[in-house]
């Protein structure tokens, strides 16, 4: 069983790792790209000026959707299962929040609200178990470089949800819990029209841990830990 988890474990970091160099990866070509194509009209640098060559202050809101992949902690461990397990999953929602451009840097705050079906389920006796998460949400910090029309950022603050688990066996008995903890990330956006960006955001959220009571395996302790890749669109005010 140690080995299992050590399993998962090791997977999901490679996982996350593997998702944040990508991302990574697309902001450095990104600024390359920029430097080529002369989008920032500073003499001195064809990167990063003092100035922003697009204005990014104002309230703005948007849709995005996404995929979700980690761990769900259900213990204690079922009858021939194991405590962690890999699960999975969607996102679709909005965000809204507010940028301030301070020329070439960018600070704000944002807050999104994703519908969600992120979790896993196993065998048990007479049917199947199924924990998961069905909506989710975050209310985080967010600063960037404007590279012209691009702004690569950072982004983290506290995360909270719903979790839901359920176990079918010709009857289904169903526990709800709320989820709060923190997540991080980083993310791409890029200004198409003054008005209109399209993102492209990674998040780890940890929803932490919560009690079940009251279902026929017996009281469980649950936690919801993803890695989420997400795009969007947002349209500023």
């Amino acid at each position: 069983m140690a080995r299992n988890v050590a399993n998962v474990l090791t997977s999901e970091a490679s996982m996350r790792h593997s998702a944040i160099a990508l991302l990574a990866l697309m902001v450095a070509s990104t600024a390359a790209q920029a430097a080529d194509l002369n989008w920032n009209s500073n003499a001195t640098s064809p990167i990063y000026g003092s100035s922003s060559a697009t204005q990014w202050t104002g309230f703005y809101a948007g849709l995005s959707g996404g995929y979700a992949w980690g761990t769900t902690t259900n213990s204690p461990a079922l009858a021939g299962g194991q405590a962690s397990n890999n699960s999975a999953g969607w996102s679709l929602g909005g965000q809204a929040g507010y940028n301030i451009d301070m020329g070439g840097f960018v600070v704000g705050g944002e807050a999104d609200l994703h519908w969600a079906s992120i979790g896993y389920n196993e065998p048990i006796a007479g049917g199947t178990f199924e924990a998961k998460t069905d909506f989710f949400g975050t209310v985080r910090g967010r600063a960037g470089v404007t590279v012209g029309q691009v702004m690569p950022y950072a982004t983290g603050g506290l995360a909270f949800g719903r979790g839901v688990a359920q176990e079918s066996t010709g009857v289904i008995t169903s526990q709800s819990a709320n989820h709060f903890g923190w997540t991080a990330g980083l993310g791409l956006e890029a200004q198409a029209t003054a008005n209109i960006s399209i993102k492209a955001e990674y998040l780890y959220v940890d929803l932490g841990e919560q009690s079940y009571a009251g279902l026929p395996t017996g009281n469980r302790d649950i936690s919801q830990r993803f890695s989420l890749v997400r795009a969007g669109v947002n349209y500023k005010f």
